[in-house]
């Protein structure tokens, strides 16, 4: 039987209970953009989940749907309008992880806003990719968002250790964990960074474990499947993003796999990922070095003494050239979009009416 011991000790202060705004991620850079009316006019909600239909939305006391927007994403803040929910208004962002969509047409796709901590996760299998994890990297630092490397299926390979030091050697900025997903000791693992009040995410290919992490730190029961026998590849199980609220840790946002992370906007992030080569190239004796063949290159003298992997600056240097050019096509996209609108206004504009 629990036994009630307040009444013995009169002066101690009870913690007080979470409130669903705090569960949500609620945090002081949002509180100070608000007036105080705005809380009881448009009281903050958070996006949760993300549908072709809307966007469904907590607040304190609220389960809301606003209408579908592609500038708006899960994990995004708005001051909830109930007469015109359409015209809800989106608070600043403290972060944004995006990506260039998969596919043929070159479009931005918001992934997730207001995220603290990203739990990158990978298996110790075919998947483990040291390229793939460098573009998540280099997507957290530019979203200015604290990426922790998650090496799962530990226990199904003799070569964990091997695993996770080719994850932790990355960055010297980027903590890595090897950890059994479906373990009891999930949450204590990640106490560092999955505490009240902060949003955490998990982002990897299918089948890597995502879905079991967050069941084990949210208390969730989502659907999970491991990797196929033959090749490693996960099955996709979650289908869409989702913000799960816990009682005393973080909101959790689980995410479907990616097959495909194409970077744009990226450029800072990639520059923090590789500082090491950044810094090289500044020593080098000529200022539009290309660190092939010229002399009194310190890049490639590193290389020689075997402080550089030659494959590090080859993945660098496509992880460089890809974010460019991405950013260049969807540049070129948004211009010519642009051009057409302003067509569109001035012919109609010119049109005469007709009755």
């Amino acid at each position: 039987m629990t036994r009630d011991y307040s009444q013995l000790f009169p002066n101690a202060t009870p913690k007080p209970a979470a409130t669903r705004l705090s569960q949500l991620g609620w945090q002081p850079f949002f509180a100070q953009q608000l007036e105080a009316d705005a809380l009881t006019e448009t009281p903050p909600v958070r996006i949760t989940e993300v549908h072709r239909s809307g966007l469904v939305c907590l607040g304190e006391t609220l389960n809301v749907e606003v209408p579908p927007d592609d500038d708006l994403t899960v994990g995004d803040w708005l001051l909830y309008d109930a007469e015109h929910p359409k015209d809800s208004v989106r608070l600043e962002r403290k972060s944004l992880i995006q990506r260039v969509a998969a596919g043929r047409l070159k479009y931005v796709q918001l992934i997730a806003a207001n995220v603290d901590t990203v739990f990158i996760v990978t298996s110790a299998n075919a998947d483990f990719n040291i390229a793939r994890l460098e573009r998540y990297i280099a997507l957290c630092f530019e979203a200015d968002v604290d990426p922790v490397i998650l090496v799962t299926k530990p226990d199904l390979t003799d070569d964990a250790e091997d695993y996770l030091a080719r994850a932790a050697a990355i960055s010297d900025r980027v903590p890595a964990l090897a950890i059994n997903a479906k373990k009891d000791d999930v949450a204590e693992c990640l106490s560092d960074w999955a505490k009240p009040g902060r949003t955490v995410a998990f982002l990897g290919s299918s089948g890597v474990g995502k879905s079991t992490l967050t069941n084990a730190l949210a208390g969730t029961e989502l659907d999970t499947q491991g990797v196929r026998e033959d090749d490693a590849k996960g099955r996709h199980t979650t289908r869409h993003r989702q913000l799960y609220l816990t009682e005393n840790g973080p909101a959790v946002l689980d995410t479907p796999g990616m097959r495909e992370l194409q970077l744009t906007d990226v450029a800072a992030g990639i520059s923090e990922l590789f500082e090491d080569i950044e810094d090289l190239a500044t020593r080098c004796k000529f200022r539009d070095c290309a660190h092939e063949s010229e002399p009194g290159c310190a890049v490639q003298a590193a290389i020689a003494s075997g402080d550089l992997d030659p494959a590090r600056l080859e993945r660098f240097r496509k992880l460089a050239a890809e974010e460019t050019h991405n950013r260049e096509s969807i540049a070129e996209k948004r211009a010519r979009q642009k051009g057409f609108a302003k067509h569109v206004k001035r012919v109609t504009k010119d049109k005469p009416n007709r009755r």
